[in-house]
């Protein structure tokens, strides 16, 4: 097939590309490099099934394809806060440029939507019929509401013009490529221990995330996209039902590094999520999918990816 990754540059965009064209499909992979980086990418130039194009989705383009992936935003709150306009726009103007290219050239398309829908839950763990608790006018709400939007319209292209469409709700996703300074707690950690410093908690320590590996990310996408299960047009949910305590994941850290981290607490974010733990019965029942690699493994590896980098010279 033809496929379009847009922020395929990106940390999970790159490692969807590198999987699609493993599998023998051409792509073609869209980025304005605001968050994704050519490097992630070069390996794969060489490639002739590959293109890489320049482009930033809030702008229409038109291209023959079969399937979209939308993958494009900053999904880190350092970089979709950083402008939010902006951000709101690529979440809006941005899936209602993908979904007017997929009804017209009859493609299927994946929405890349986020746990972020769900807010500051007050249910737990979350399933999809789930509504969220949402800021609709705080600091993460270009990012969170974007996303609810984008599944709005989704949902209404699938309605009204018969789009065949997929929603994917992913939870925290960590792995190489994922960039140092992005904000997030896998890489802030792996970042600061690796050069020696204290690590940086928000609260206390005792919020929950669910950490799912980038290798089980991307097989959940692809099965998502590809079944043709009769129910399938509404959201799933993609992530490691294992939840971990932030302090968990910092002595993880350490244990993997073999030396004992030191933590600086800070006060926790305006609405950061305390508790955040996706119910997969969905994915396992519809996809047959559930992830397979356990956070040691996960964290060896990211840990492994940023020491190469030489991050900690880069202090």
């Amino acid at each position: 097939m033809r496929i379009l990754v847009t922020g395929g540059a990106g940390f999970i965009g790159s490692h969807l590309c590198e999987r699609l064209l493993q599998e023998g499909h051409e792509v073609i992979c869209l980025d304005n490099y605001f968050t994704g980086r050519k490097e992630n990418v070069t390996h794969l130039l060489s490639n002739p099934r590959f293109e890489l194009l320049r482009h930033d989705i809030t702008q229409p383009i038109l291209l023959e394809v079969d399937q979209i992936y939308n993958l494009a935003c900053p999904a880190s709150p350092i970089h979709y806060q950083y402008n939010p306009v902006k951000t709101v726009k690529t979440n809006v103007l941005g899936i209602i440029n993908m979904l007017g290219l997929a009804k017209r050239v009859k493609a299927r398309i994946l929405q890349a939507s986020t746990s972020e829908v769900y807010g500051d839950p007050q249910v737990h763990p979350q399933s999809e019929d789930y509504w969220g608790n949402v800021n609709p006018i705080g600091l993460r709400s270009c990012y969170d509401e974007g996303k609810r939007v984008a599944e709005t319209l989704c949902m209404d292209y699938h309605r009204q013009n018969k789009v065949d469409i997929r929603i994917a709700r992913i939870f925290n996703c960590y792995g190489p490529r994922m960039l140092e300074n992005d904000g997030r707690v896998v890489s802030n950690f792996i970042v600061q221990a690796l050069r020696e410093q204290e690590l940086t908690v928000y609260g206390d320590g005792s919020q929950t995330r669910s950490f799912c590996y980038i290798d089980d990310m991307i097989e959940g996408l692809i099965r998502l996209m590809n079944t043709e299960a009769e129910d399938i047009h509404s959201p799933v949910n993609l992530g490691n039902p294992e939840e971990f305590t932030i302090k968990e994941l910092a002595e993880q850290i350490g244990k993997i590094l073999g030396r004992n981290v030191k933590l600086k607490y800070l006060p926790l974010p305006p609405d950061d999520p305390k508790q955040r733990r996706p119910d997969i019965t969905k994915a396992k029942r519809l996809l047959d999918w559930s992830p397979k690699v356990p956070l040691a493994e996960g964290l060896k590896k990211t840990i492994e990816y940023f020491a190469k980098r030489n991050i900690a010279k880069a202090k």
